[in-house]
């Protein structure tokens, strides 16, 4: 069996009297691709920032294969560096270049050198087919040319896992299928991804599991083809029927 990439045990954040995230435990395996899904302000955007350890949990437990982020004593900036992450919105320094976006933490919090964080960059860029626009800055870029670049980023550390919270939210539908054929790249060069998003042809498609979360918590999970044909839950039953209807719609 493939080795855990990242865990959780018991996992809480609030924020005053609401519960973000309620004693939540999930793990994730080299090579899986898991997508987490439920509705608006259900916590799943939180839970994402805990793993990442952007977002620092009330109690509970973070792996990152055998360490433990949560621990006083870790170095956060150092293992967040082996932790790809991807915004629902389009975080790119509008001063710098495609390349120049992807080169900036490998020098800052890799400490390459110039010419190797460049090399490493490209690549990135080239992986999610963006080298033409290496010299482009992000106002000369569409929204999915942005958050390509922004994958890159995240691709460009060699990270264990990327995190990616709806990646194509901020997106016009048009725009969204260019984002999606980047994630299905990664998908079949064996990317570990856990992925907060609604595009159901995708997780029908290249998830190995769905996660159904809901008020803070994990309701259910299991393959795609569970939640397609009879979801356990009556509240995975609504929330399925309502996504399913809107995507004949579109």
């Amino acid at each position: 069996m493939a080795e855990i990439v990242m865990e959780c045990k018991n996992l809480w954040k609030t924020y005053g009297k609401i519960i973000a995230v309620k004693d939540v435990s999930f793990q994730i395996r080299e090579g899986e691709i898991k997508l987490v899904f439920g509705p608006s302000g259900s916590g799943k955007s939180t839970f994402l920032r805990c793993l990442a350890m952007l977002t620092i949990p009330d109690k509970g437990d973070v792996y990152l294969r055998d360490q433990c982020l949560t621990k006083p004593s870790v170095d956060l900036n150092k293992a967040r560096a082996k932790i790809g992450f991807v915004f629902q919105h389009i975080w790119l320094f509008r001063h710098l270049t495609a390349l120049g976006n992807v080169e900036l933490s490998l020098r800052r919090v890799l400490k390459m050198p110039k010419d190797e964080a460049r090399e490493k960059a490209m690549e990135a860029l080239r992986l999610v087919k963006m080298e033409d626009w290496a010299k482009h800055y992000p106002a000369q870029m569409s929204g999915g040319q942005q958050q390509r670049v922004g994958i890159a980023r995240a691709l460009a550390r060699n990270p264990n896992i990327i995190l990616l919270d709806e990646p194509t939210s901020a997106l016009d539908p048009e725009l969204t299928g260019e984002v999606i054929d980047t994630l299905r790249d990664l998908a079949r060069m064996g990317t570990t991804m856990l992925i907060v998003s609604h595009e159901m042809p995708f997780a029908r498609e290249v998830a190995d599991e769905m996660i159904f979360y809901d008020e803070g918590a994990i309701v259910e999970t299991g393959p795609p083809e569970l939640f397609f044909t009879n979801p356990e839950s009556e509240r995975a039953k609504k929330f399925m029927a309502r996504l399913i209807k809107k995507t004949k719609r579109e």
